[in-house]
């Protein structure tokens, strides 16, 4: 058993995401997440320039004892490399727990895949998809937009201009006949009602975080670091831009607003 804290990092505000479905089945667990708010969207930036972010946002992590880190941005776990060895610790990101879920959830075979432009243009999940089954079918589309929609608030199913927003990236997909679709961005779920409303009942919609979260859990049990206390876990917050945007946003992600102090970090010093 390992009471050390699962370090958790992300462009901006999705990787809340994660944070929420790992408190949700590890109650337990000690988090500390890092989002790099200062120079979010990673998305839109060149594979060197996410790498280099990737690593300077691990090994902050690192030097707060964290015991397993959570890549929580589709963007980086599409395009960076694995950083387990350079960091001699667990590590994971999002793309291979969400396509084994997706693949087991299909039945027509058809699988659409939603991110940000370097996700989608990585192609990781149609990768990861087509090796096991190479007869499956995977449709991808990037939607940049969601992500500023997301980090602004901008989440209400009933709002007209999210509907039209959805509507119009989801239009390739429904004429494609999918019948699963994966978040491939952790901010993505916080529009997950009303991408569901436009895809209708018949798409089952695979969250990334949740799924991330499950292969956490399943991570620690078997390398034996779940943490052993009964008490509840506790979260600590840590940006690289000024906190008050952080926590004016981050209880759309959590549910709740983040009940300890935010501080900023300089990241670029890792």
């Amino acid at each position: 058993m390992n009471n050390s804290a699962i370090g958790v990092f992300d462009s901006g505000l999705g990787g809340l995401t994660a944070v929420r479905e790992i408190v949700e089945i590890m109650p337990h667990e000690n988090i500390v997440y890092f989002g790099d708010t200062g120079r979010v969207p990673y998305g839109s930036k060149s594979r060197e320039t996410i790498s280099k972010y990737a690593g300077q946002d691990a090994r902050f992590l690192k030097k707060m004892g964290v015991k397993l880190i959570v890549a929580a941005c589709g963007t980086v776990s599409s395009v960076a490399p694995d950083l387990s060895d350079e960091l001699g610790l667990p590590y994971t990101g999002v793309v291979y727990p969400t396509c084994f879920t997706a693949m087991n959830t299909t039945k027509n075979g058809k699988i659409g895949v939603i991110g940000t432009a370097a996700t989608i243009n990585s192609h990781s999940y149609k990768r990861r998809i087509q090796e096991k089954h190479p007869e499956f079918e995977v449709y991808e589309h990037h939607c940049q937009l969601f992500v500023s929609f997301v980090e602004n608030g901008l989440v209400d199913p009933d709002d007209e201009l999210v509907r039209l927003m959805v509507q119009r990236y989801m239009a390739p997909l429904k004429e494609s006949g999918v019948d699963t679709l994966i978040l491939g961005c952790t901010h993505f779920p916080l529009l997950a009602e009303a991408i569901g409303r436009e895809m209708g009942p018949g798409v089952k919609l695979i969250d990334s975080g949740k799924e991330t979260a499950i292969y956490t859990k399943k991570i620690l049990t078997r390398q034996g670091l779940l943490n052993d206390s009964s008490d509840k876990g506790e979260a600590r917050f840590y940006v690289s831009d000024t906190p008050a945007d952080f926590e004016r946003y981050a209880g759309l992600f959590l549910k709740d607003s983040p009940s300890n102090h935010v501080e900023h970090i300089n990241i670029e010093e890792y």
